[in-house]
């Protein structure tokens, strides 16, 4: 059985949508061991809670500088074991350390399609107004290997959302989470977990399972 922990800033509706797909079978050979946030009040470590799941709080906001923050996170992470690591909705950066540890084991999920609309200062709701300031007719959601830089690592999967007329950014974030994100992020657990997914070069190659 795969051991994943998943990180998440807020809501957890992306927690939500793994849980309901372990729950549904759409993700098999996957144990969520916990769940780490930067946040004491998300609503994702009330989710953790009621399914038994370990809730965990790592702020950079306790530790007097990055480095240090860094340094516990990775700690913190070293010590859990994981064989994936999911970033759900996770709005700190992950130290450079524990990319290196968890090389090719550290996924993902951006809400537009990779390279656009990403990097620095995209994420959240603020990619969703910058995709209606644009006038983009389509976005999306990807989920990518998180490598040392932001948004860079290999590509998993995308999948495409129409951008429709009156749109906000609130109606359109939700639109991509229910179109595109809680179903890509499911699926690359389901293929990770099961052998289906490689990393070659700074491609992601799809093979029959080795499991």
């Amino acid at each position: 059985m795969l051991r994943a922990v998943v990180c998440v800033s807020g809501g957890g509706t992306n927690l939500q949508a793994i849980l309901d797909a372990i729950d549904q079978k759409r993700i098999t050979n996957v144990e969520i061991t916990a769940v780490i946030s930067n946040n004491t009040g998300a609503k994702a470590l009330e989710r953790a809670a009621a399914r038994g799941i370990e809730g965990i709080v790592m702020s950079p906001k306790r530790y007097p500088d990055r480095e240090a923050f860094n340094e516990a996170f990775t700690d913190k992470m070293r010590g859990l074991n994981p064989d994936l690591i999911v970033l759900a909705g996770f709005l700190v950066r992950i130290p450079p350390q524990m990319v290196s540890l968890f090389a090719n084991r550290i996924i993902n999920i951006h809400p537009a399609l990779i390279p656009s609309f990403c990097g620095v200062g995209y994420y959240g709701l603020k990619v969703h107004q910058k995709v209606l300031e644009r006038g983009v007719k389509v976005t999306g959601a990807t989920v990518h290997f998180v490598n040392e830089g932001m948004d860079e690592g290999p590509i998993i999967a995308q999948k495409a959302v129409c951008v429709e007329e009156g749109d906000t950014p609130e109606i359109l974030q939700r639109r991509v989470m229910e179109q595109a994100e809680w179903i890509l992020l499911p699926r690359a657990i389901d293929d990770f977990a099961n052998g289906r997914i490689a990393v070659e070069g700074d491609r992601v190659v799809f093979r029959e399972s080795s499991l």
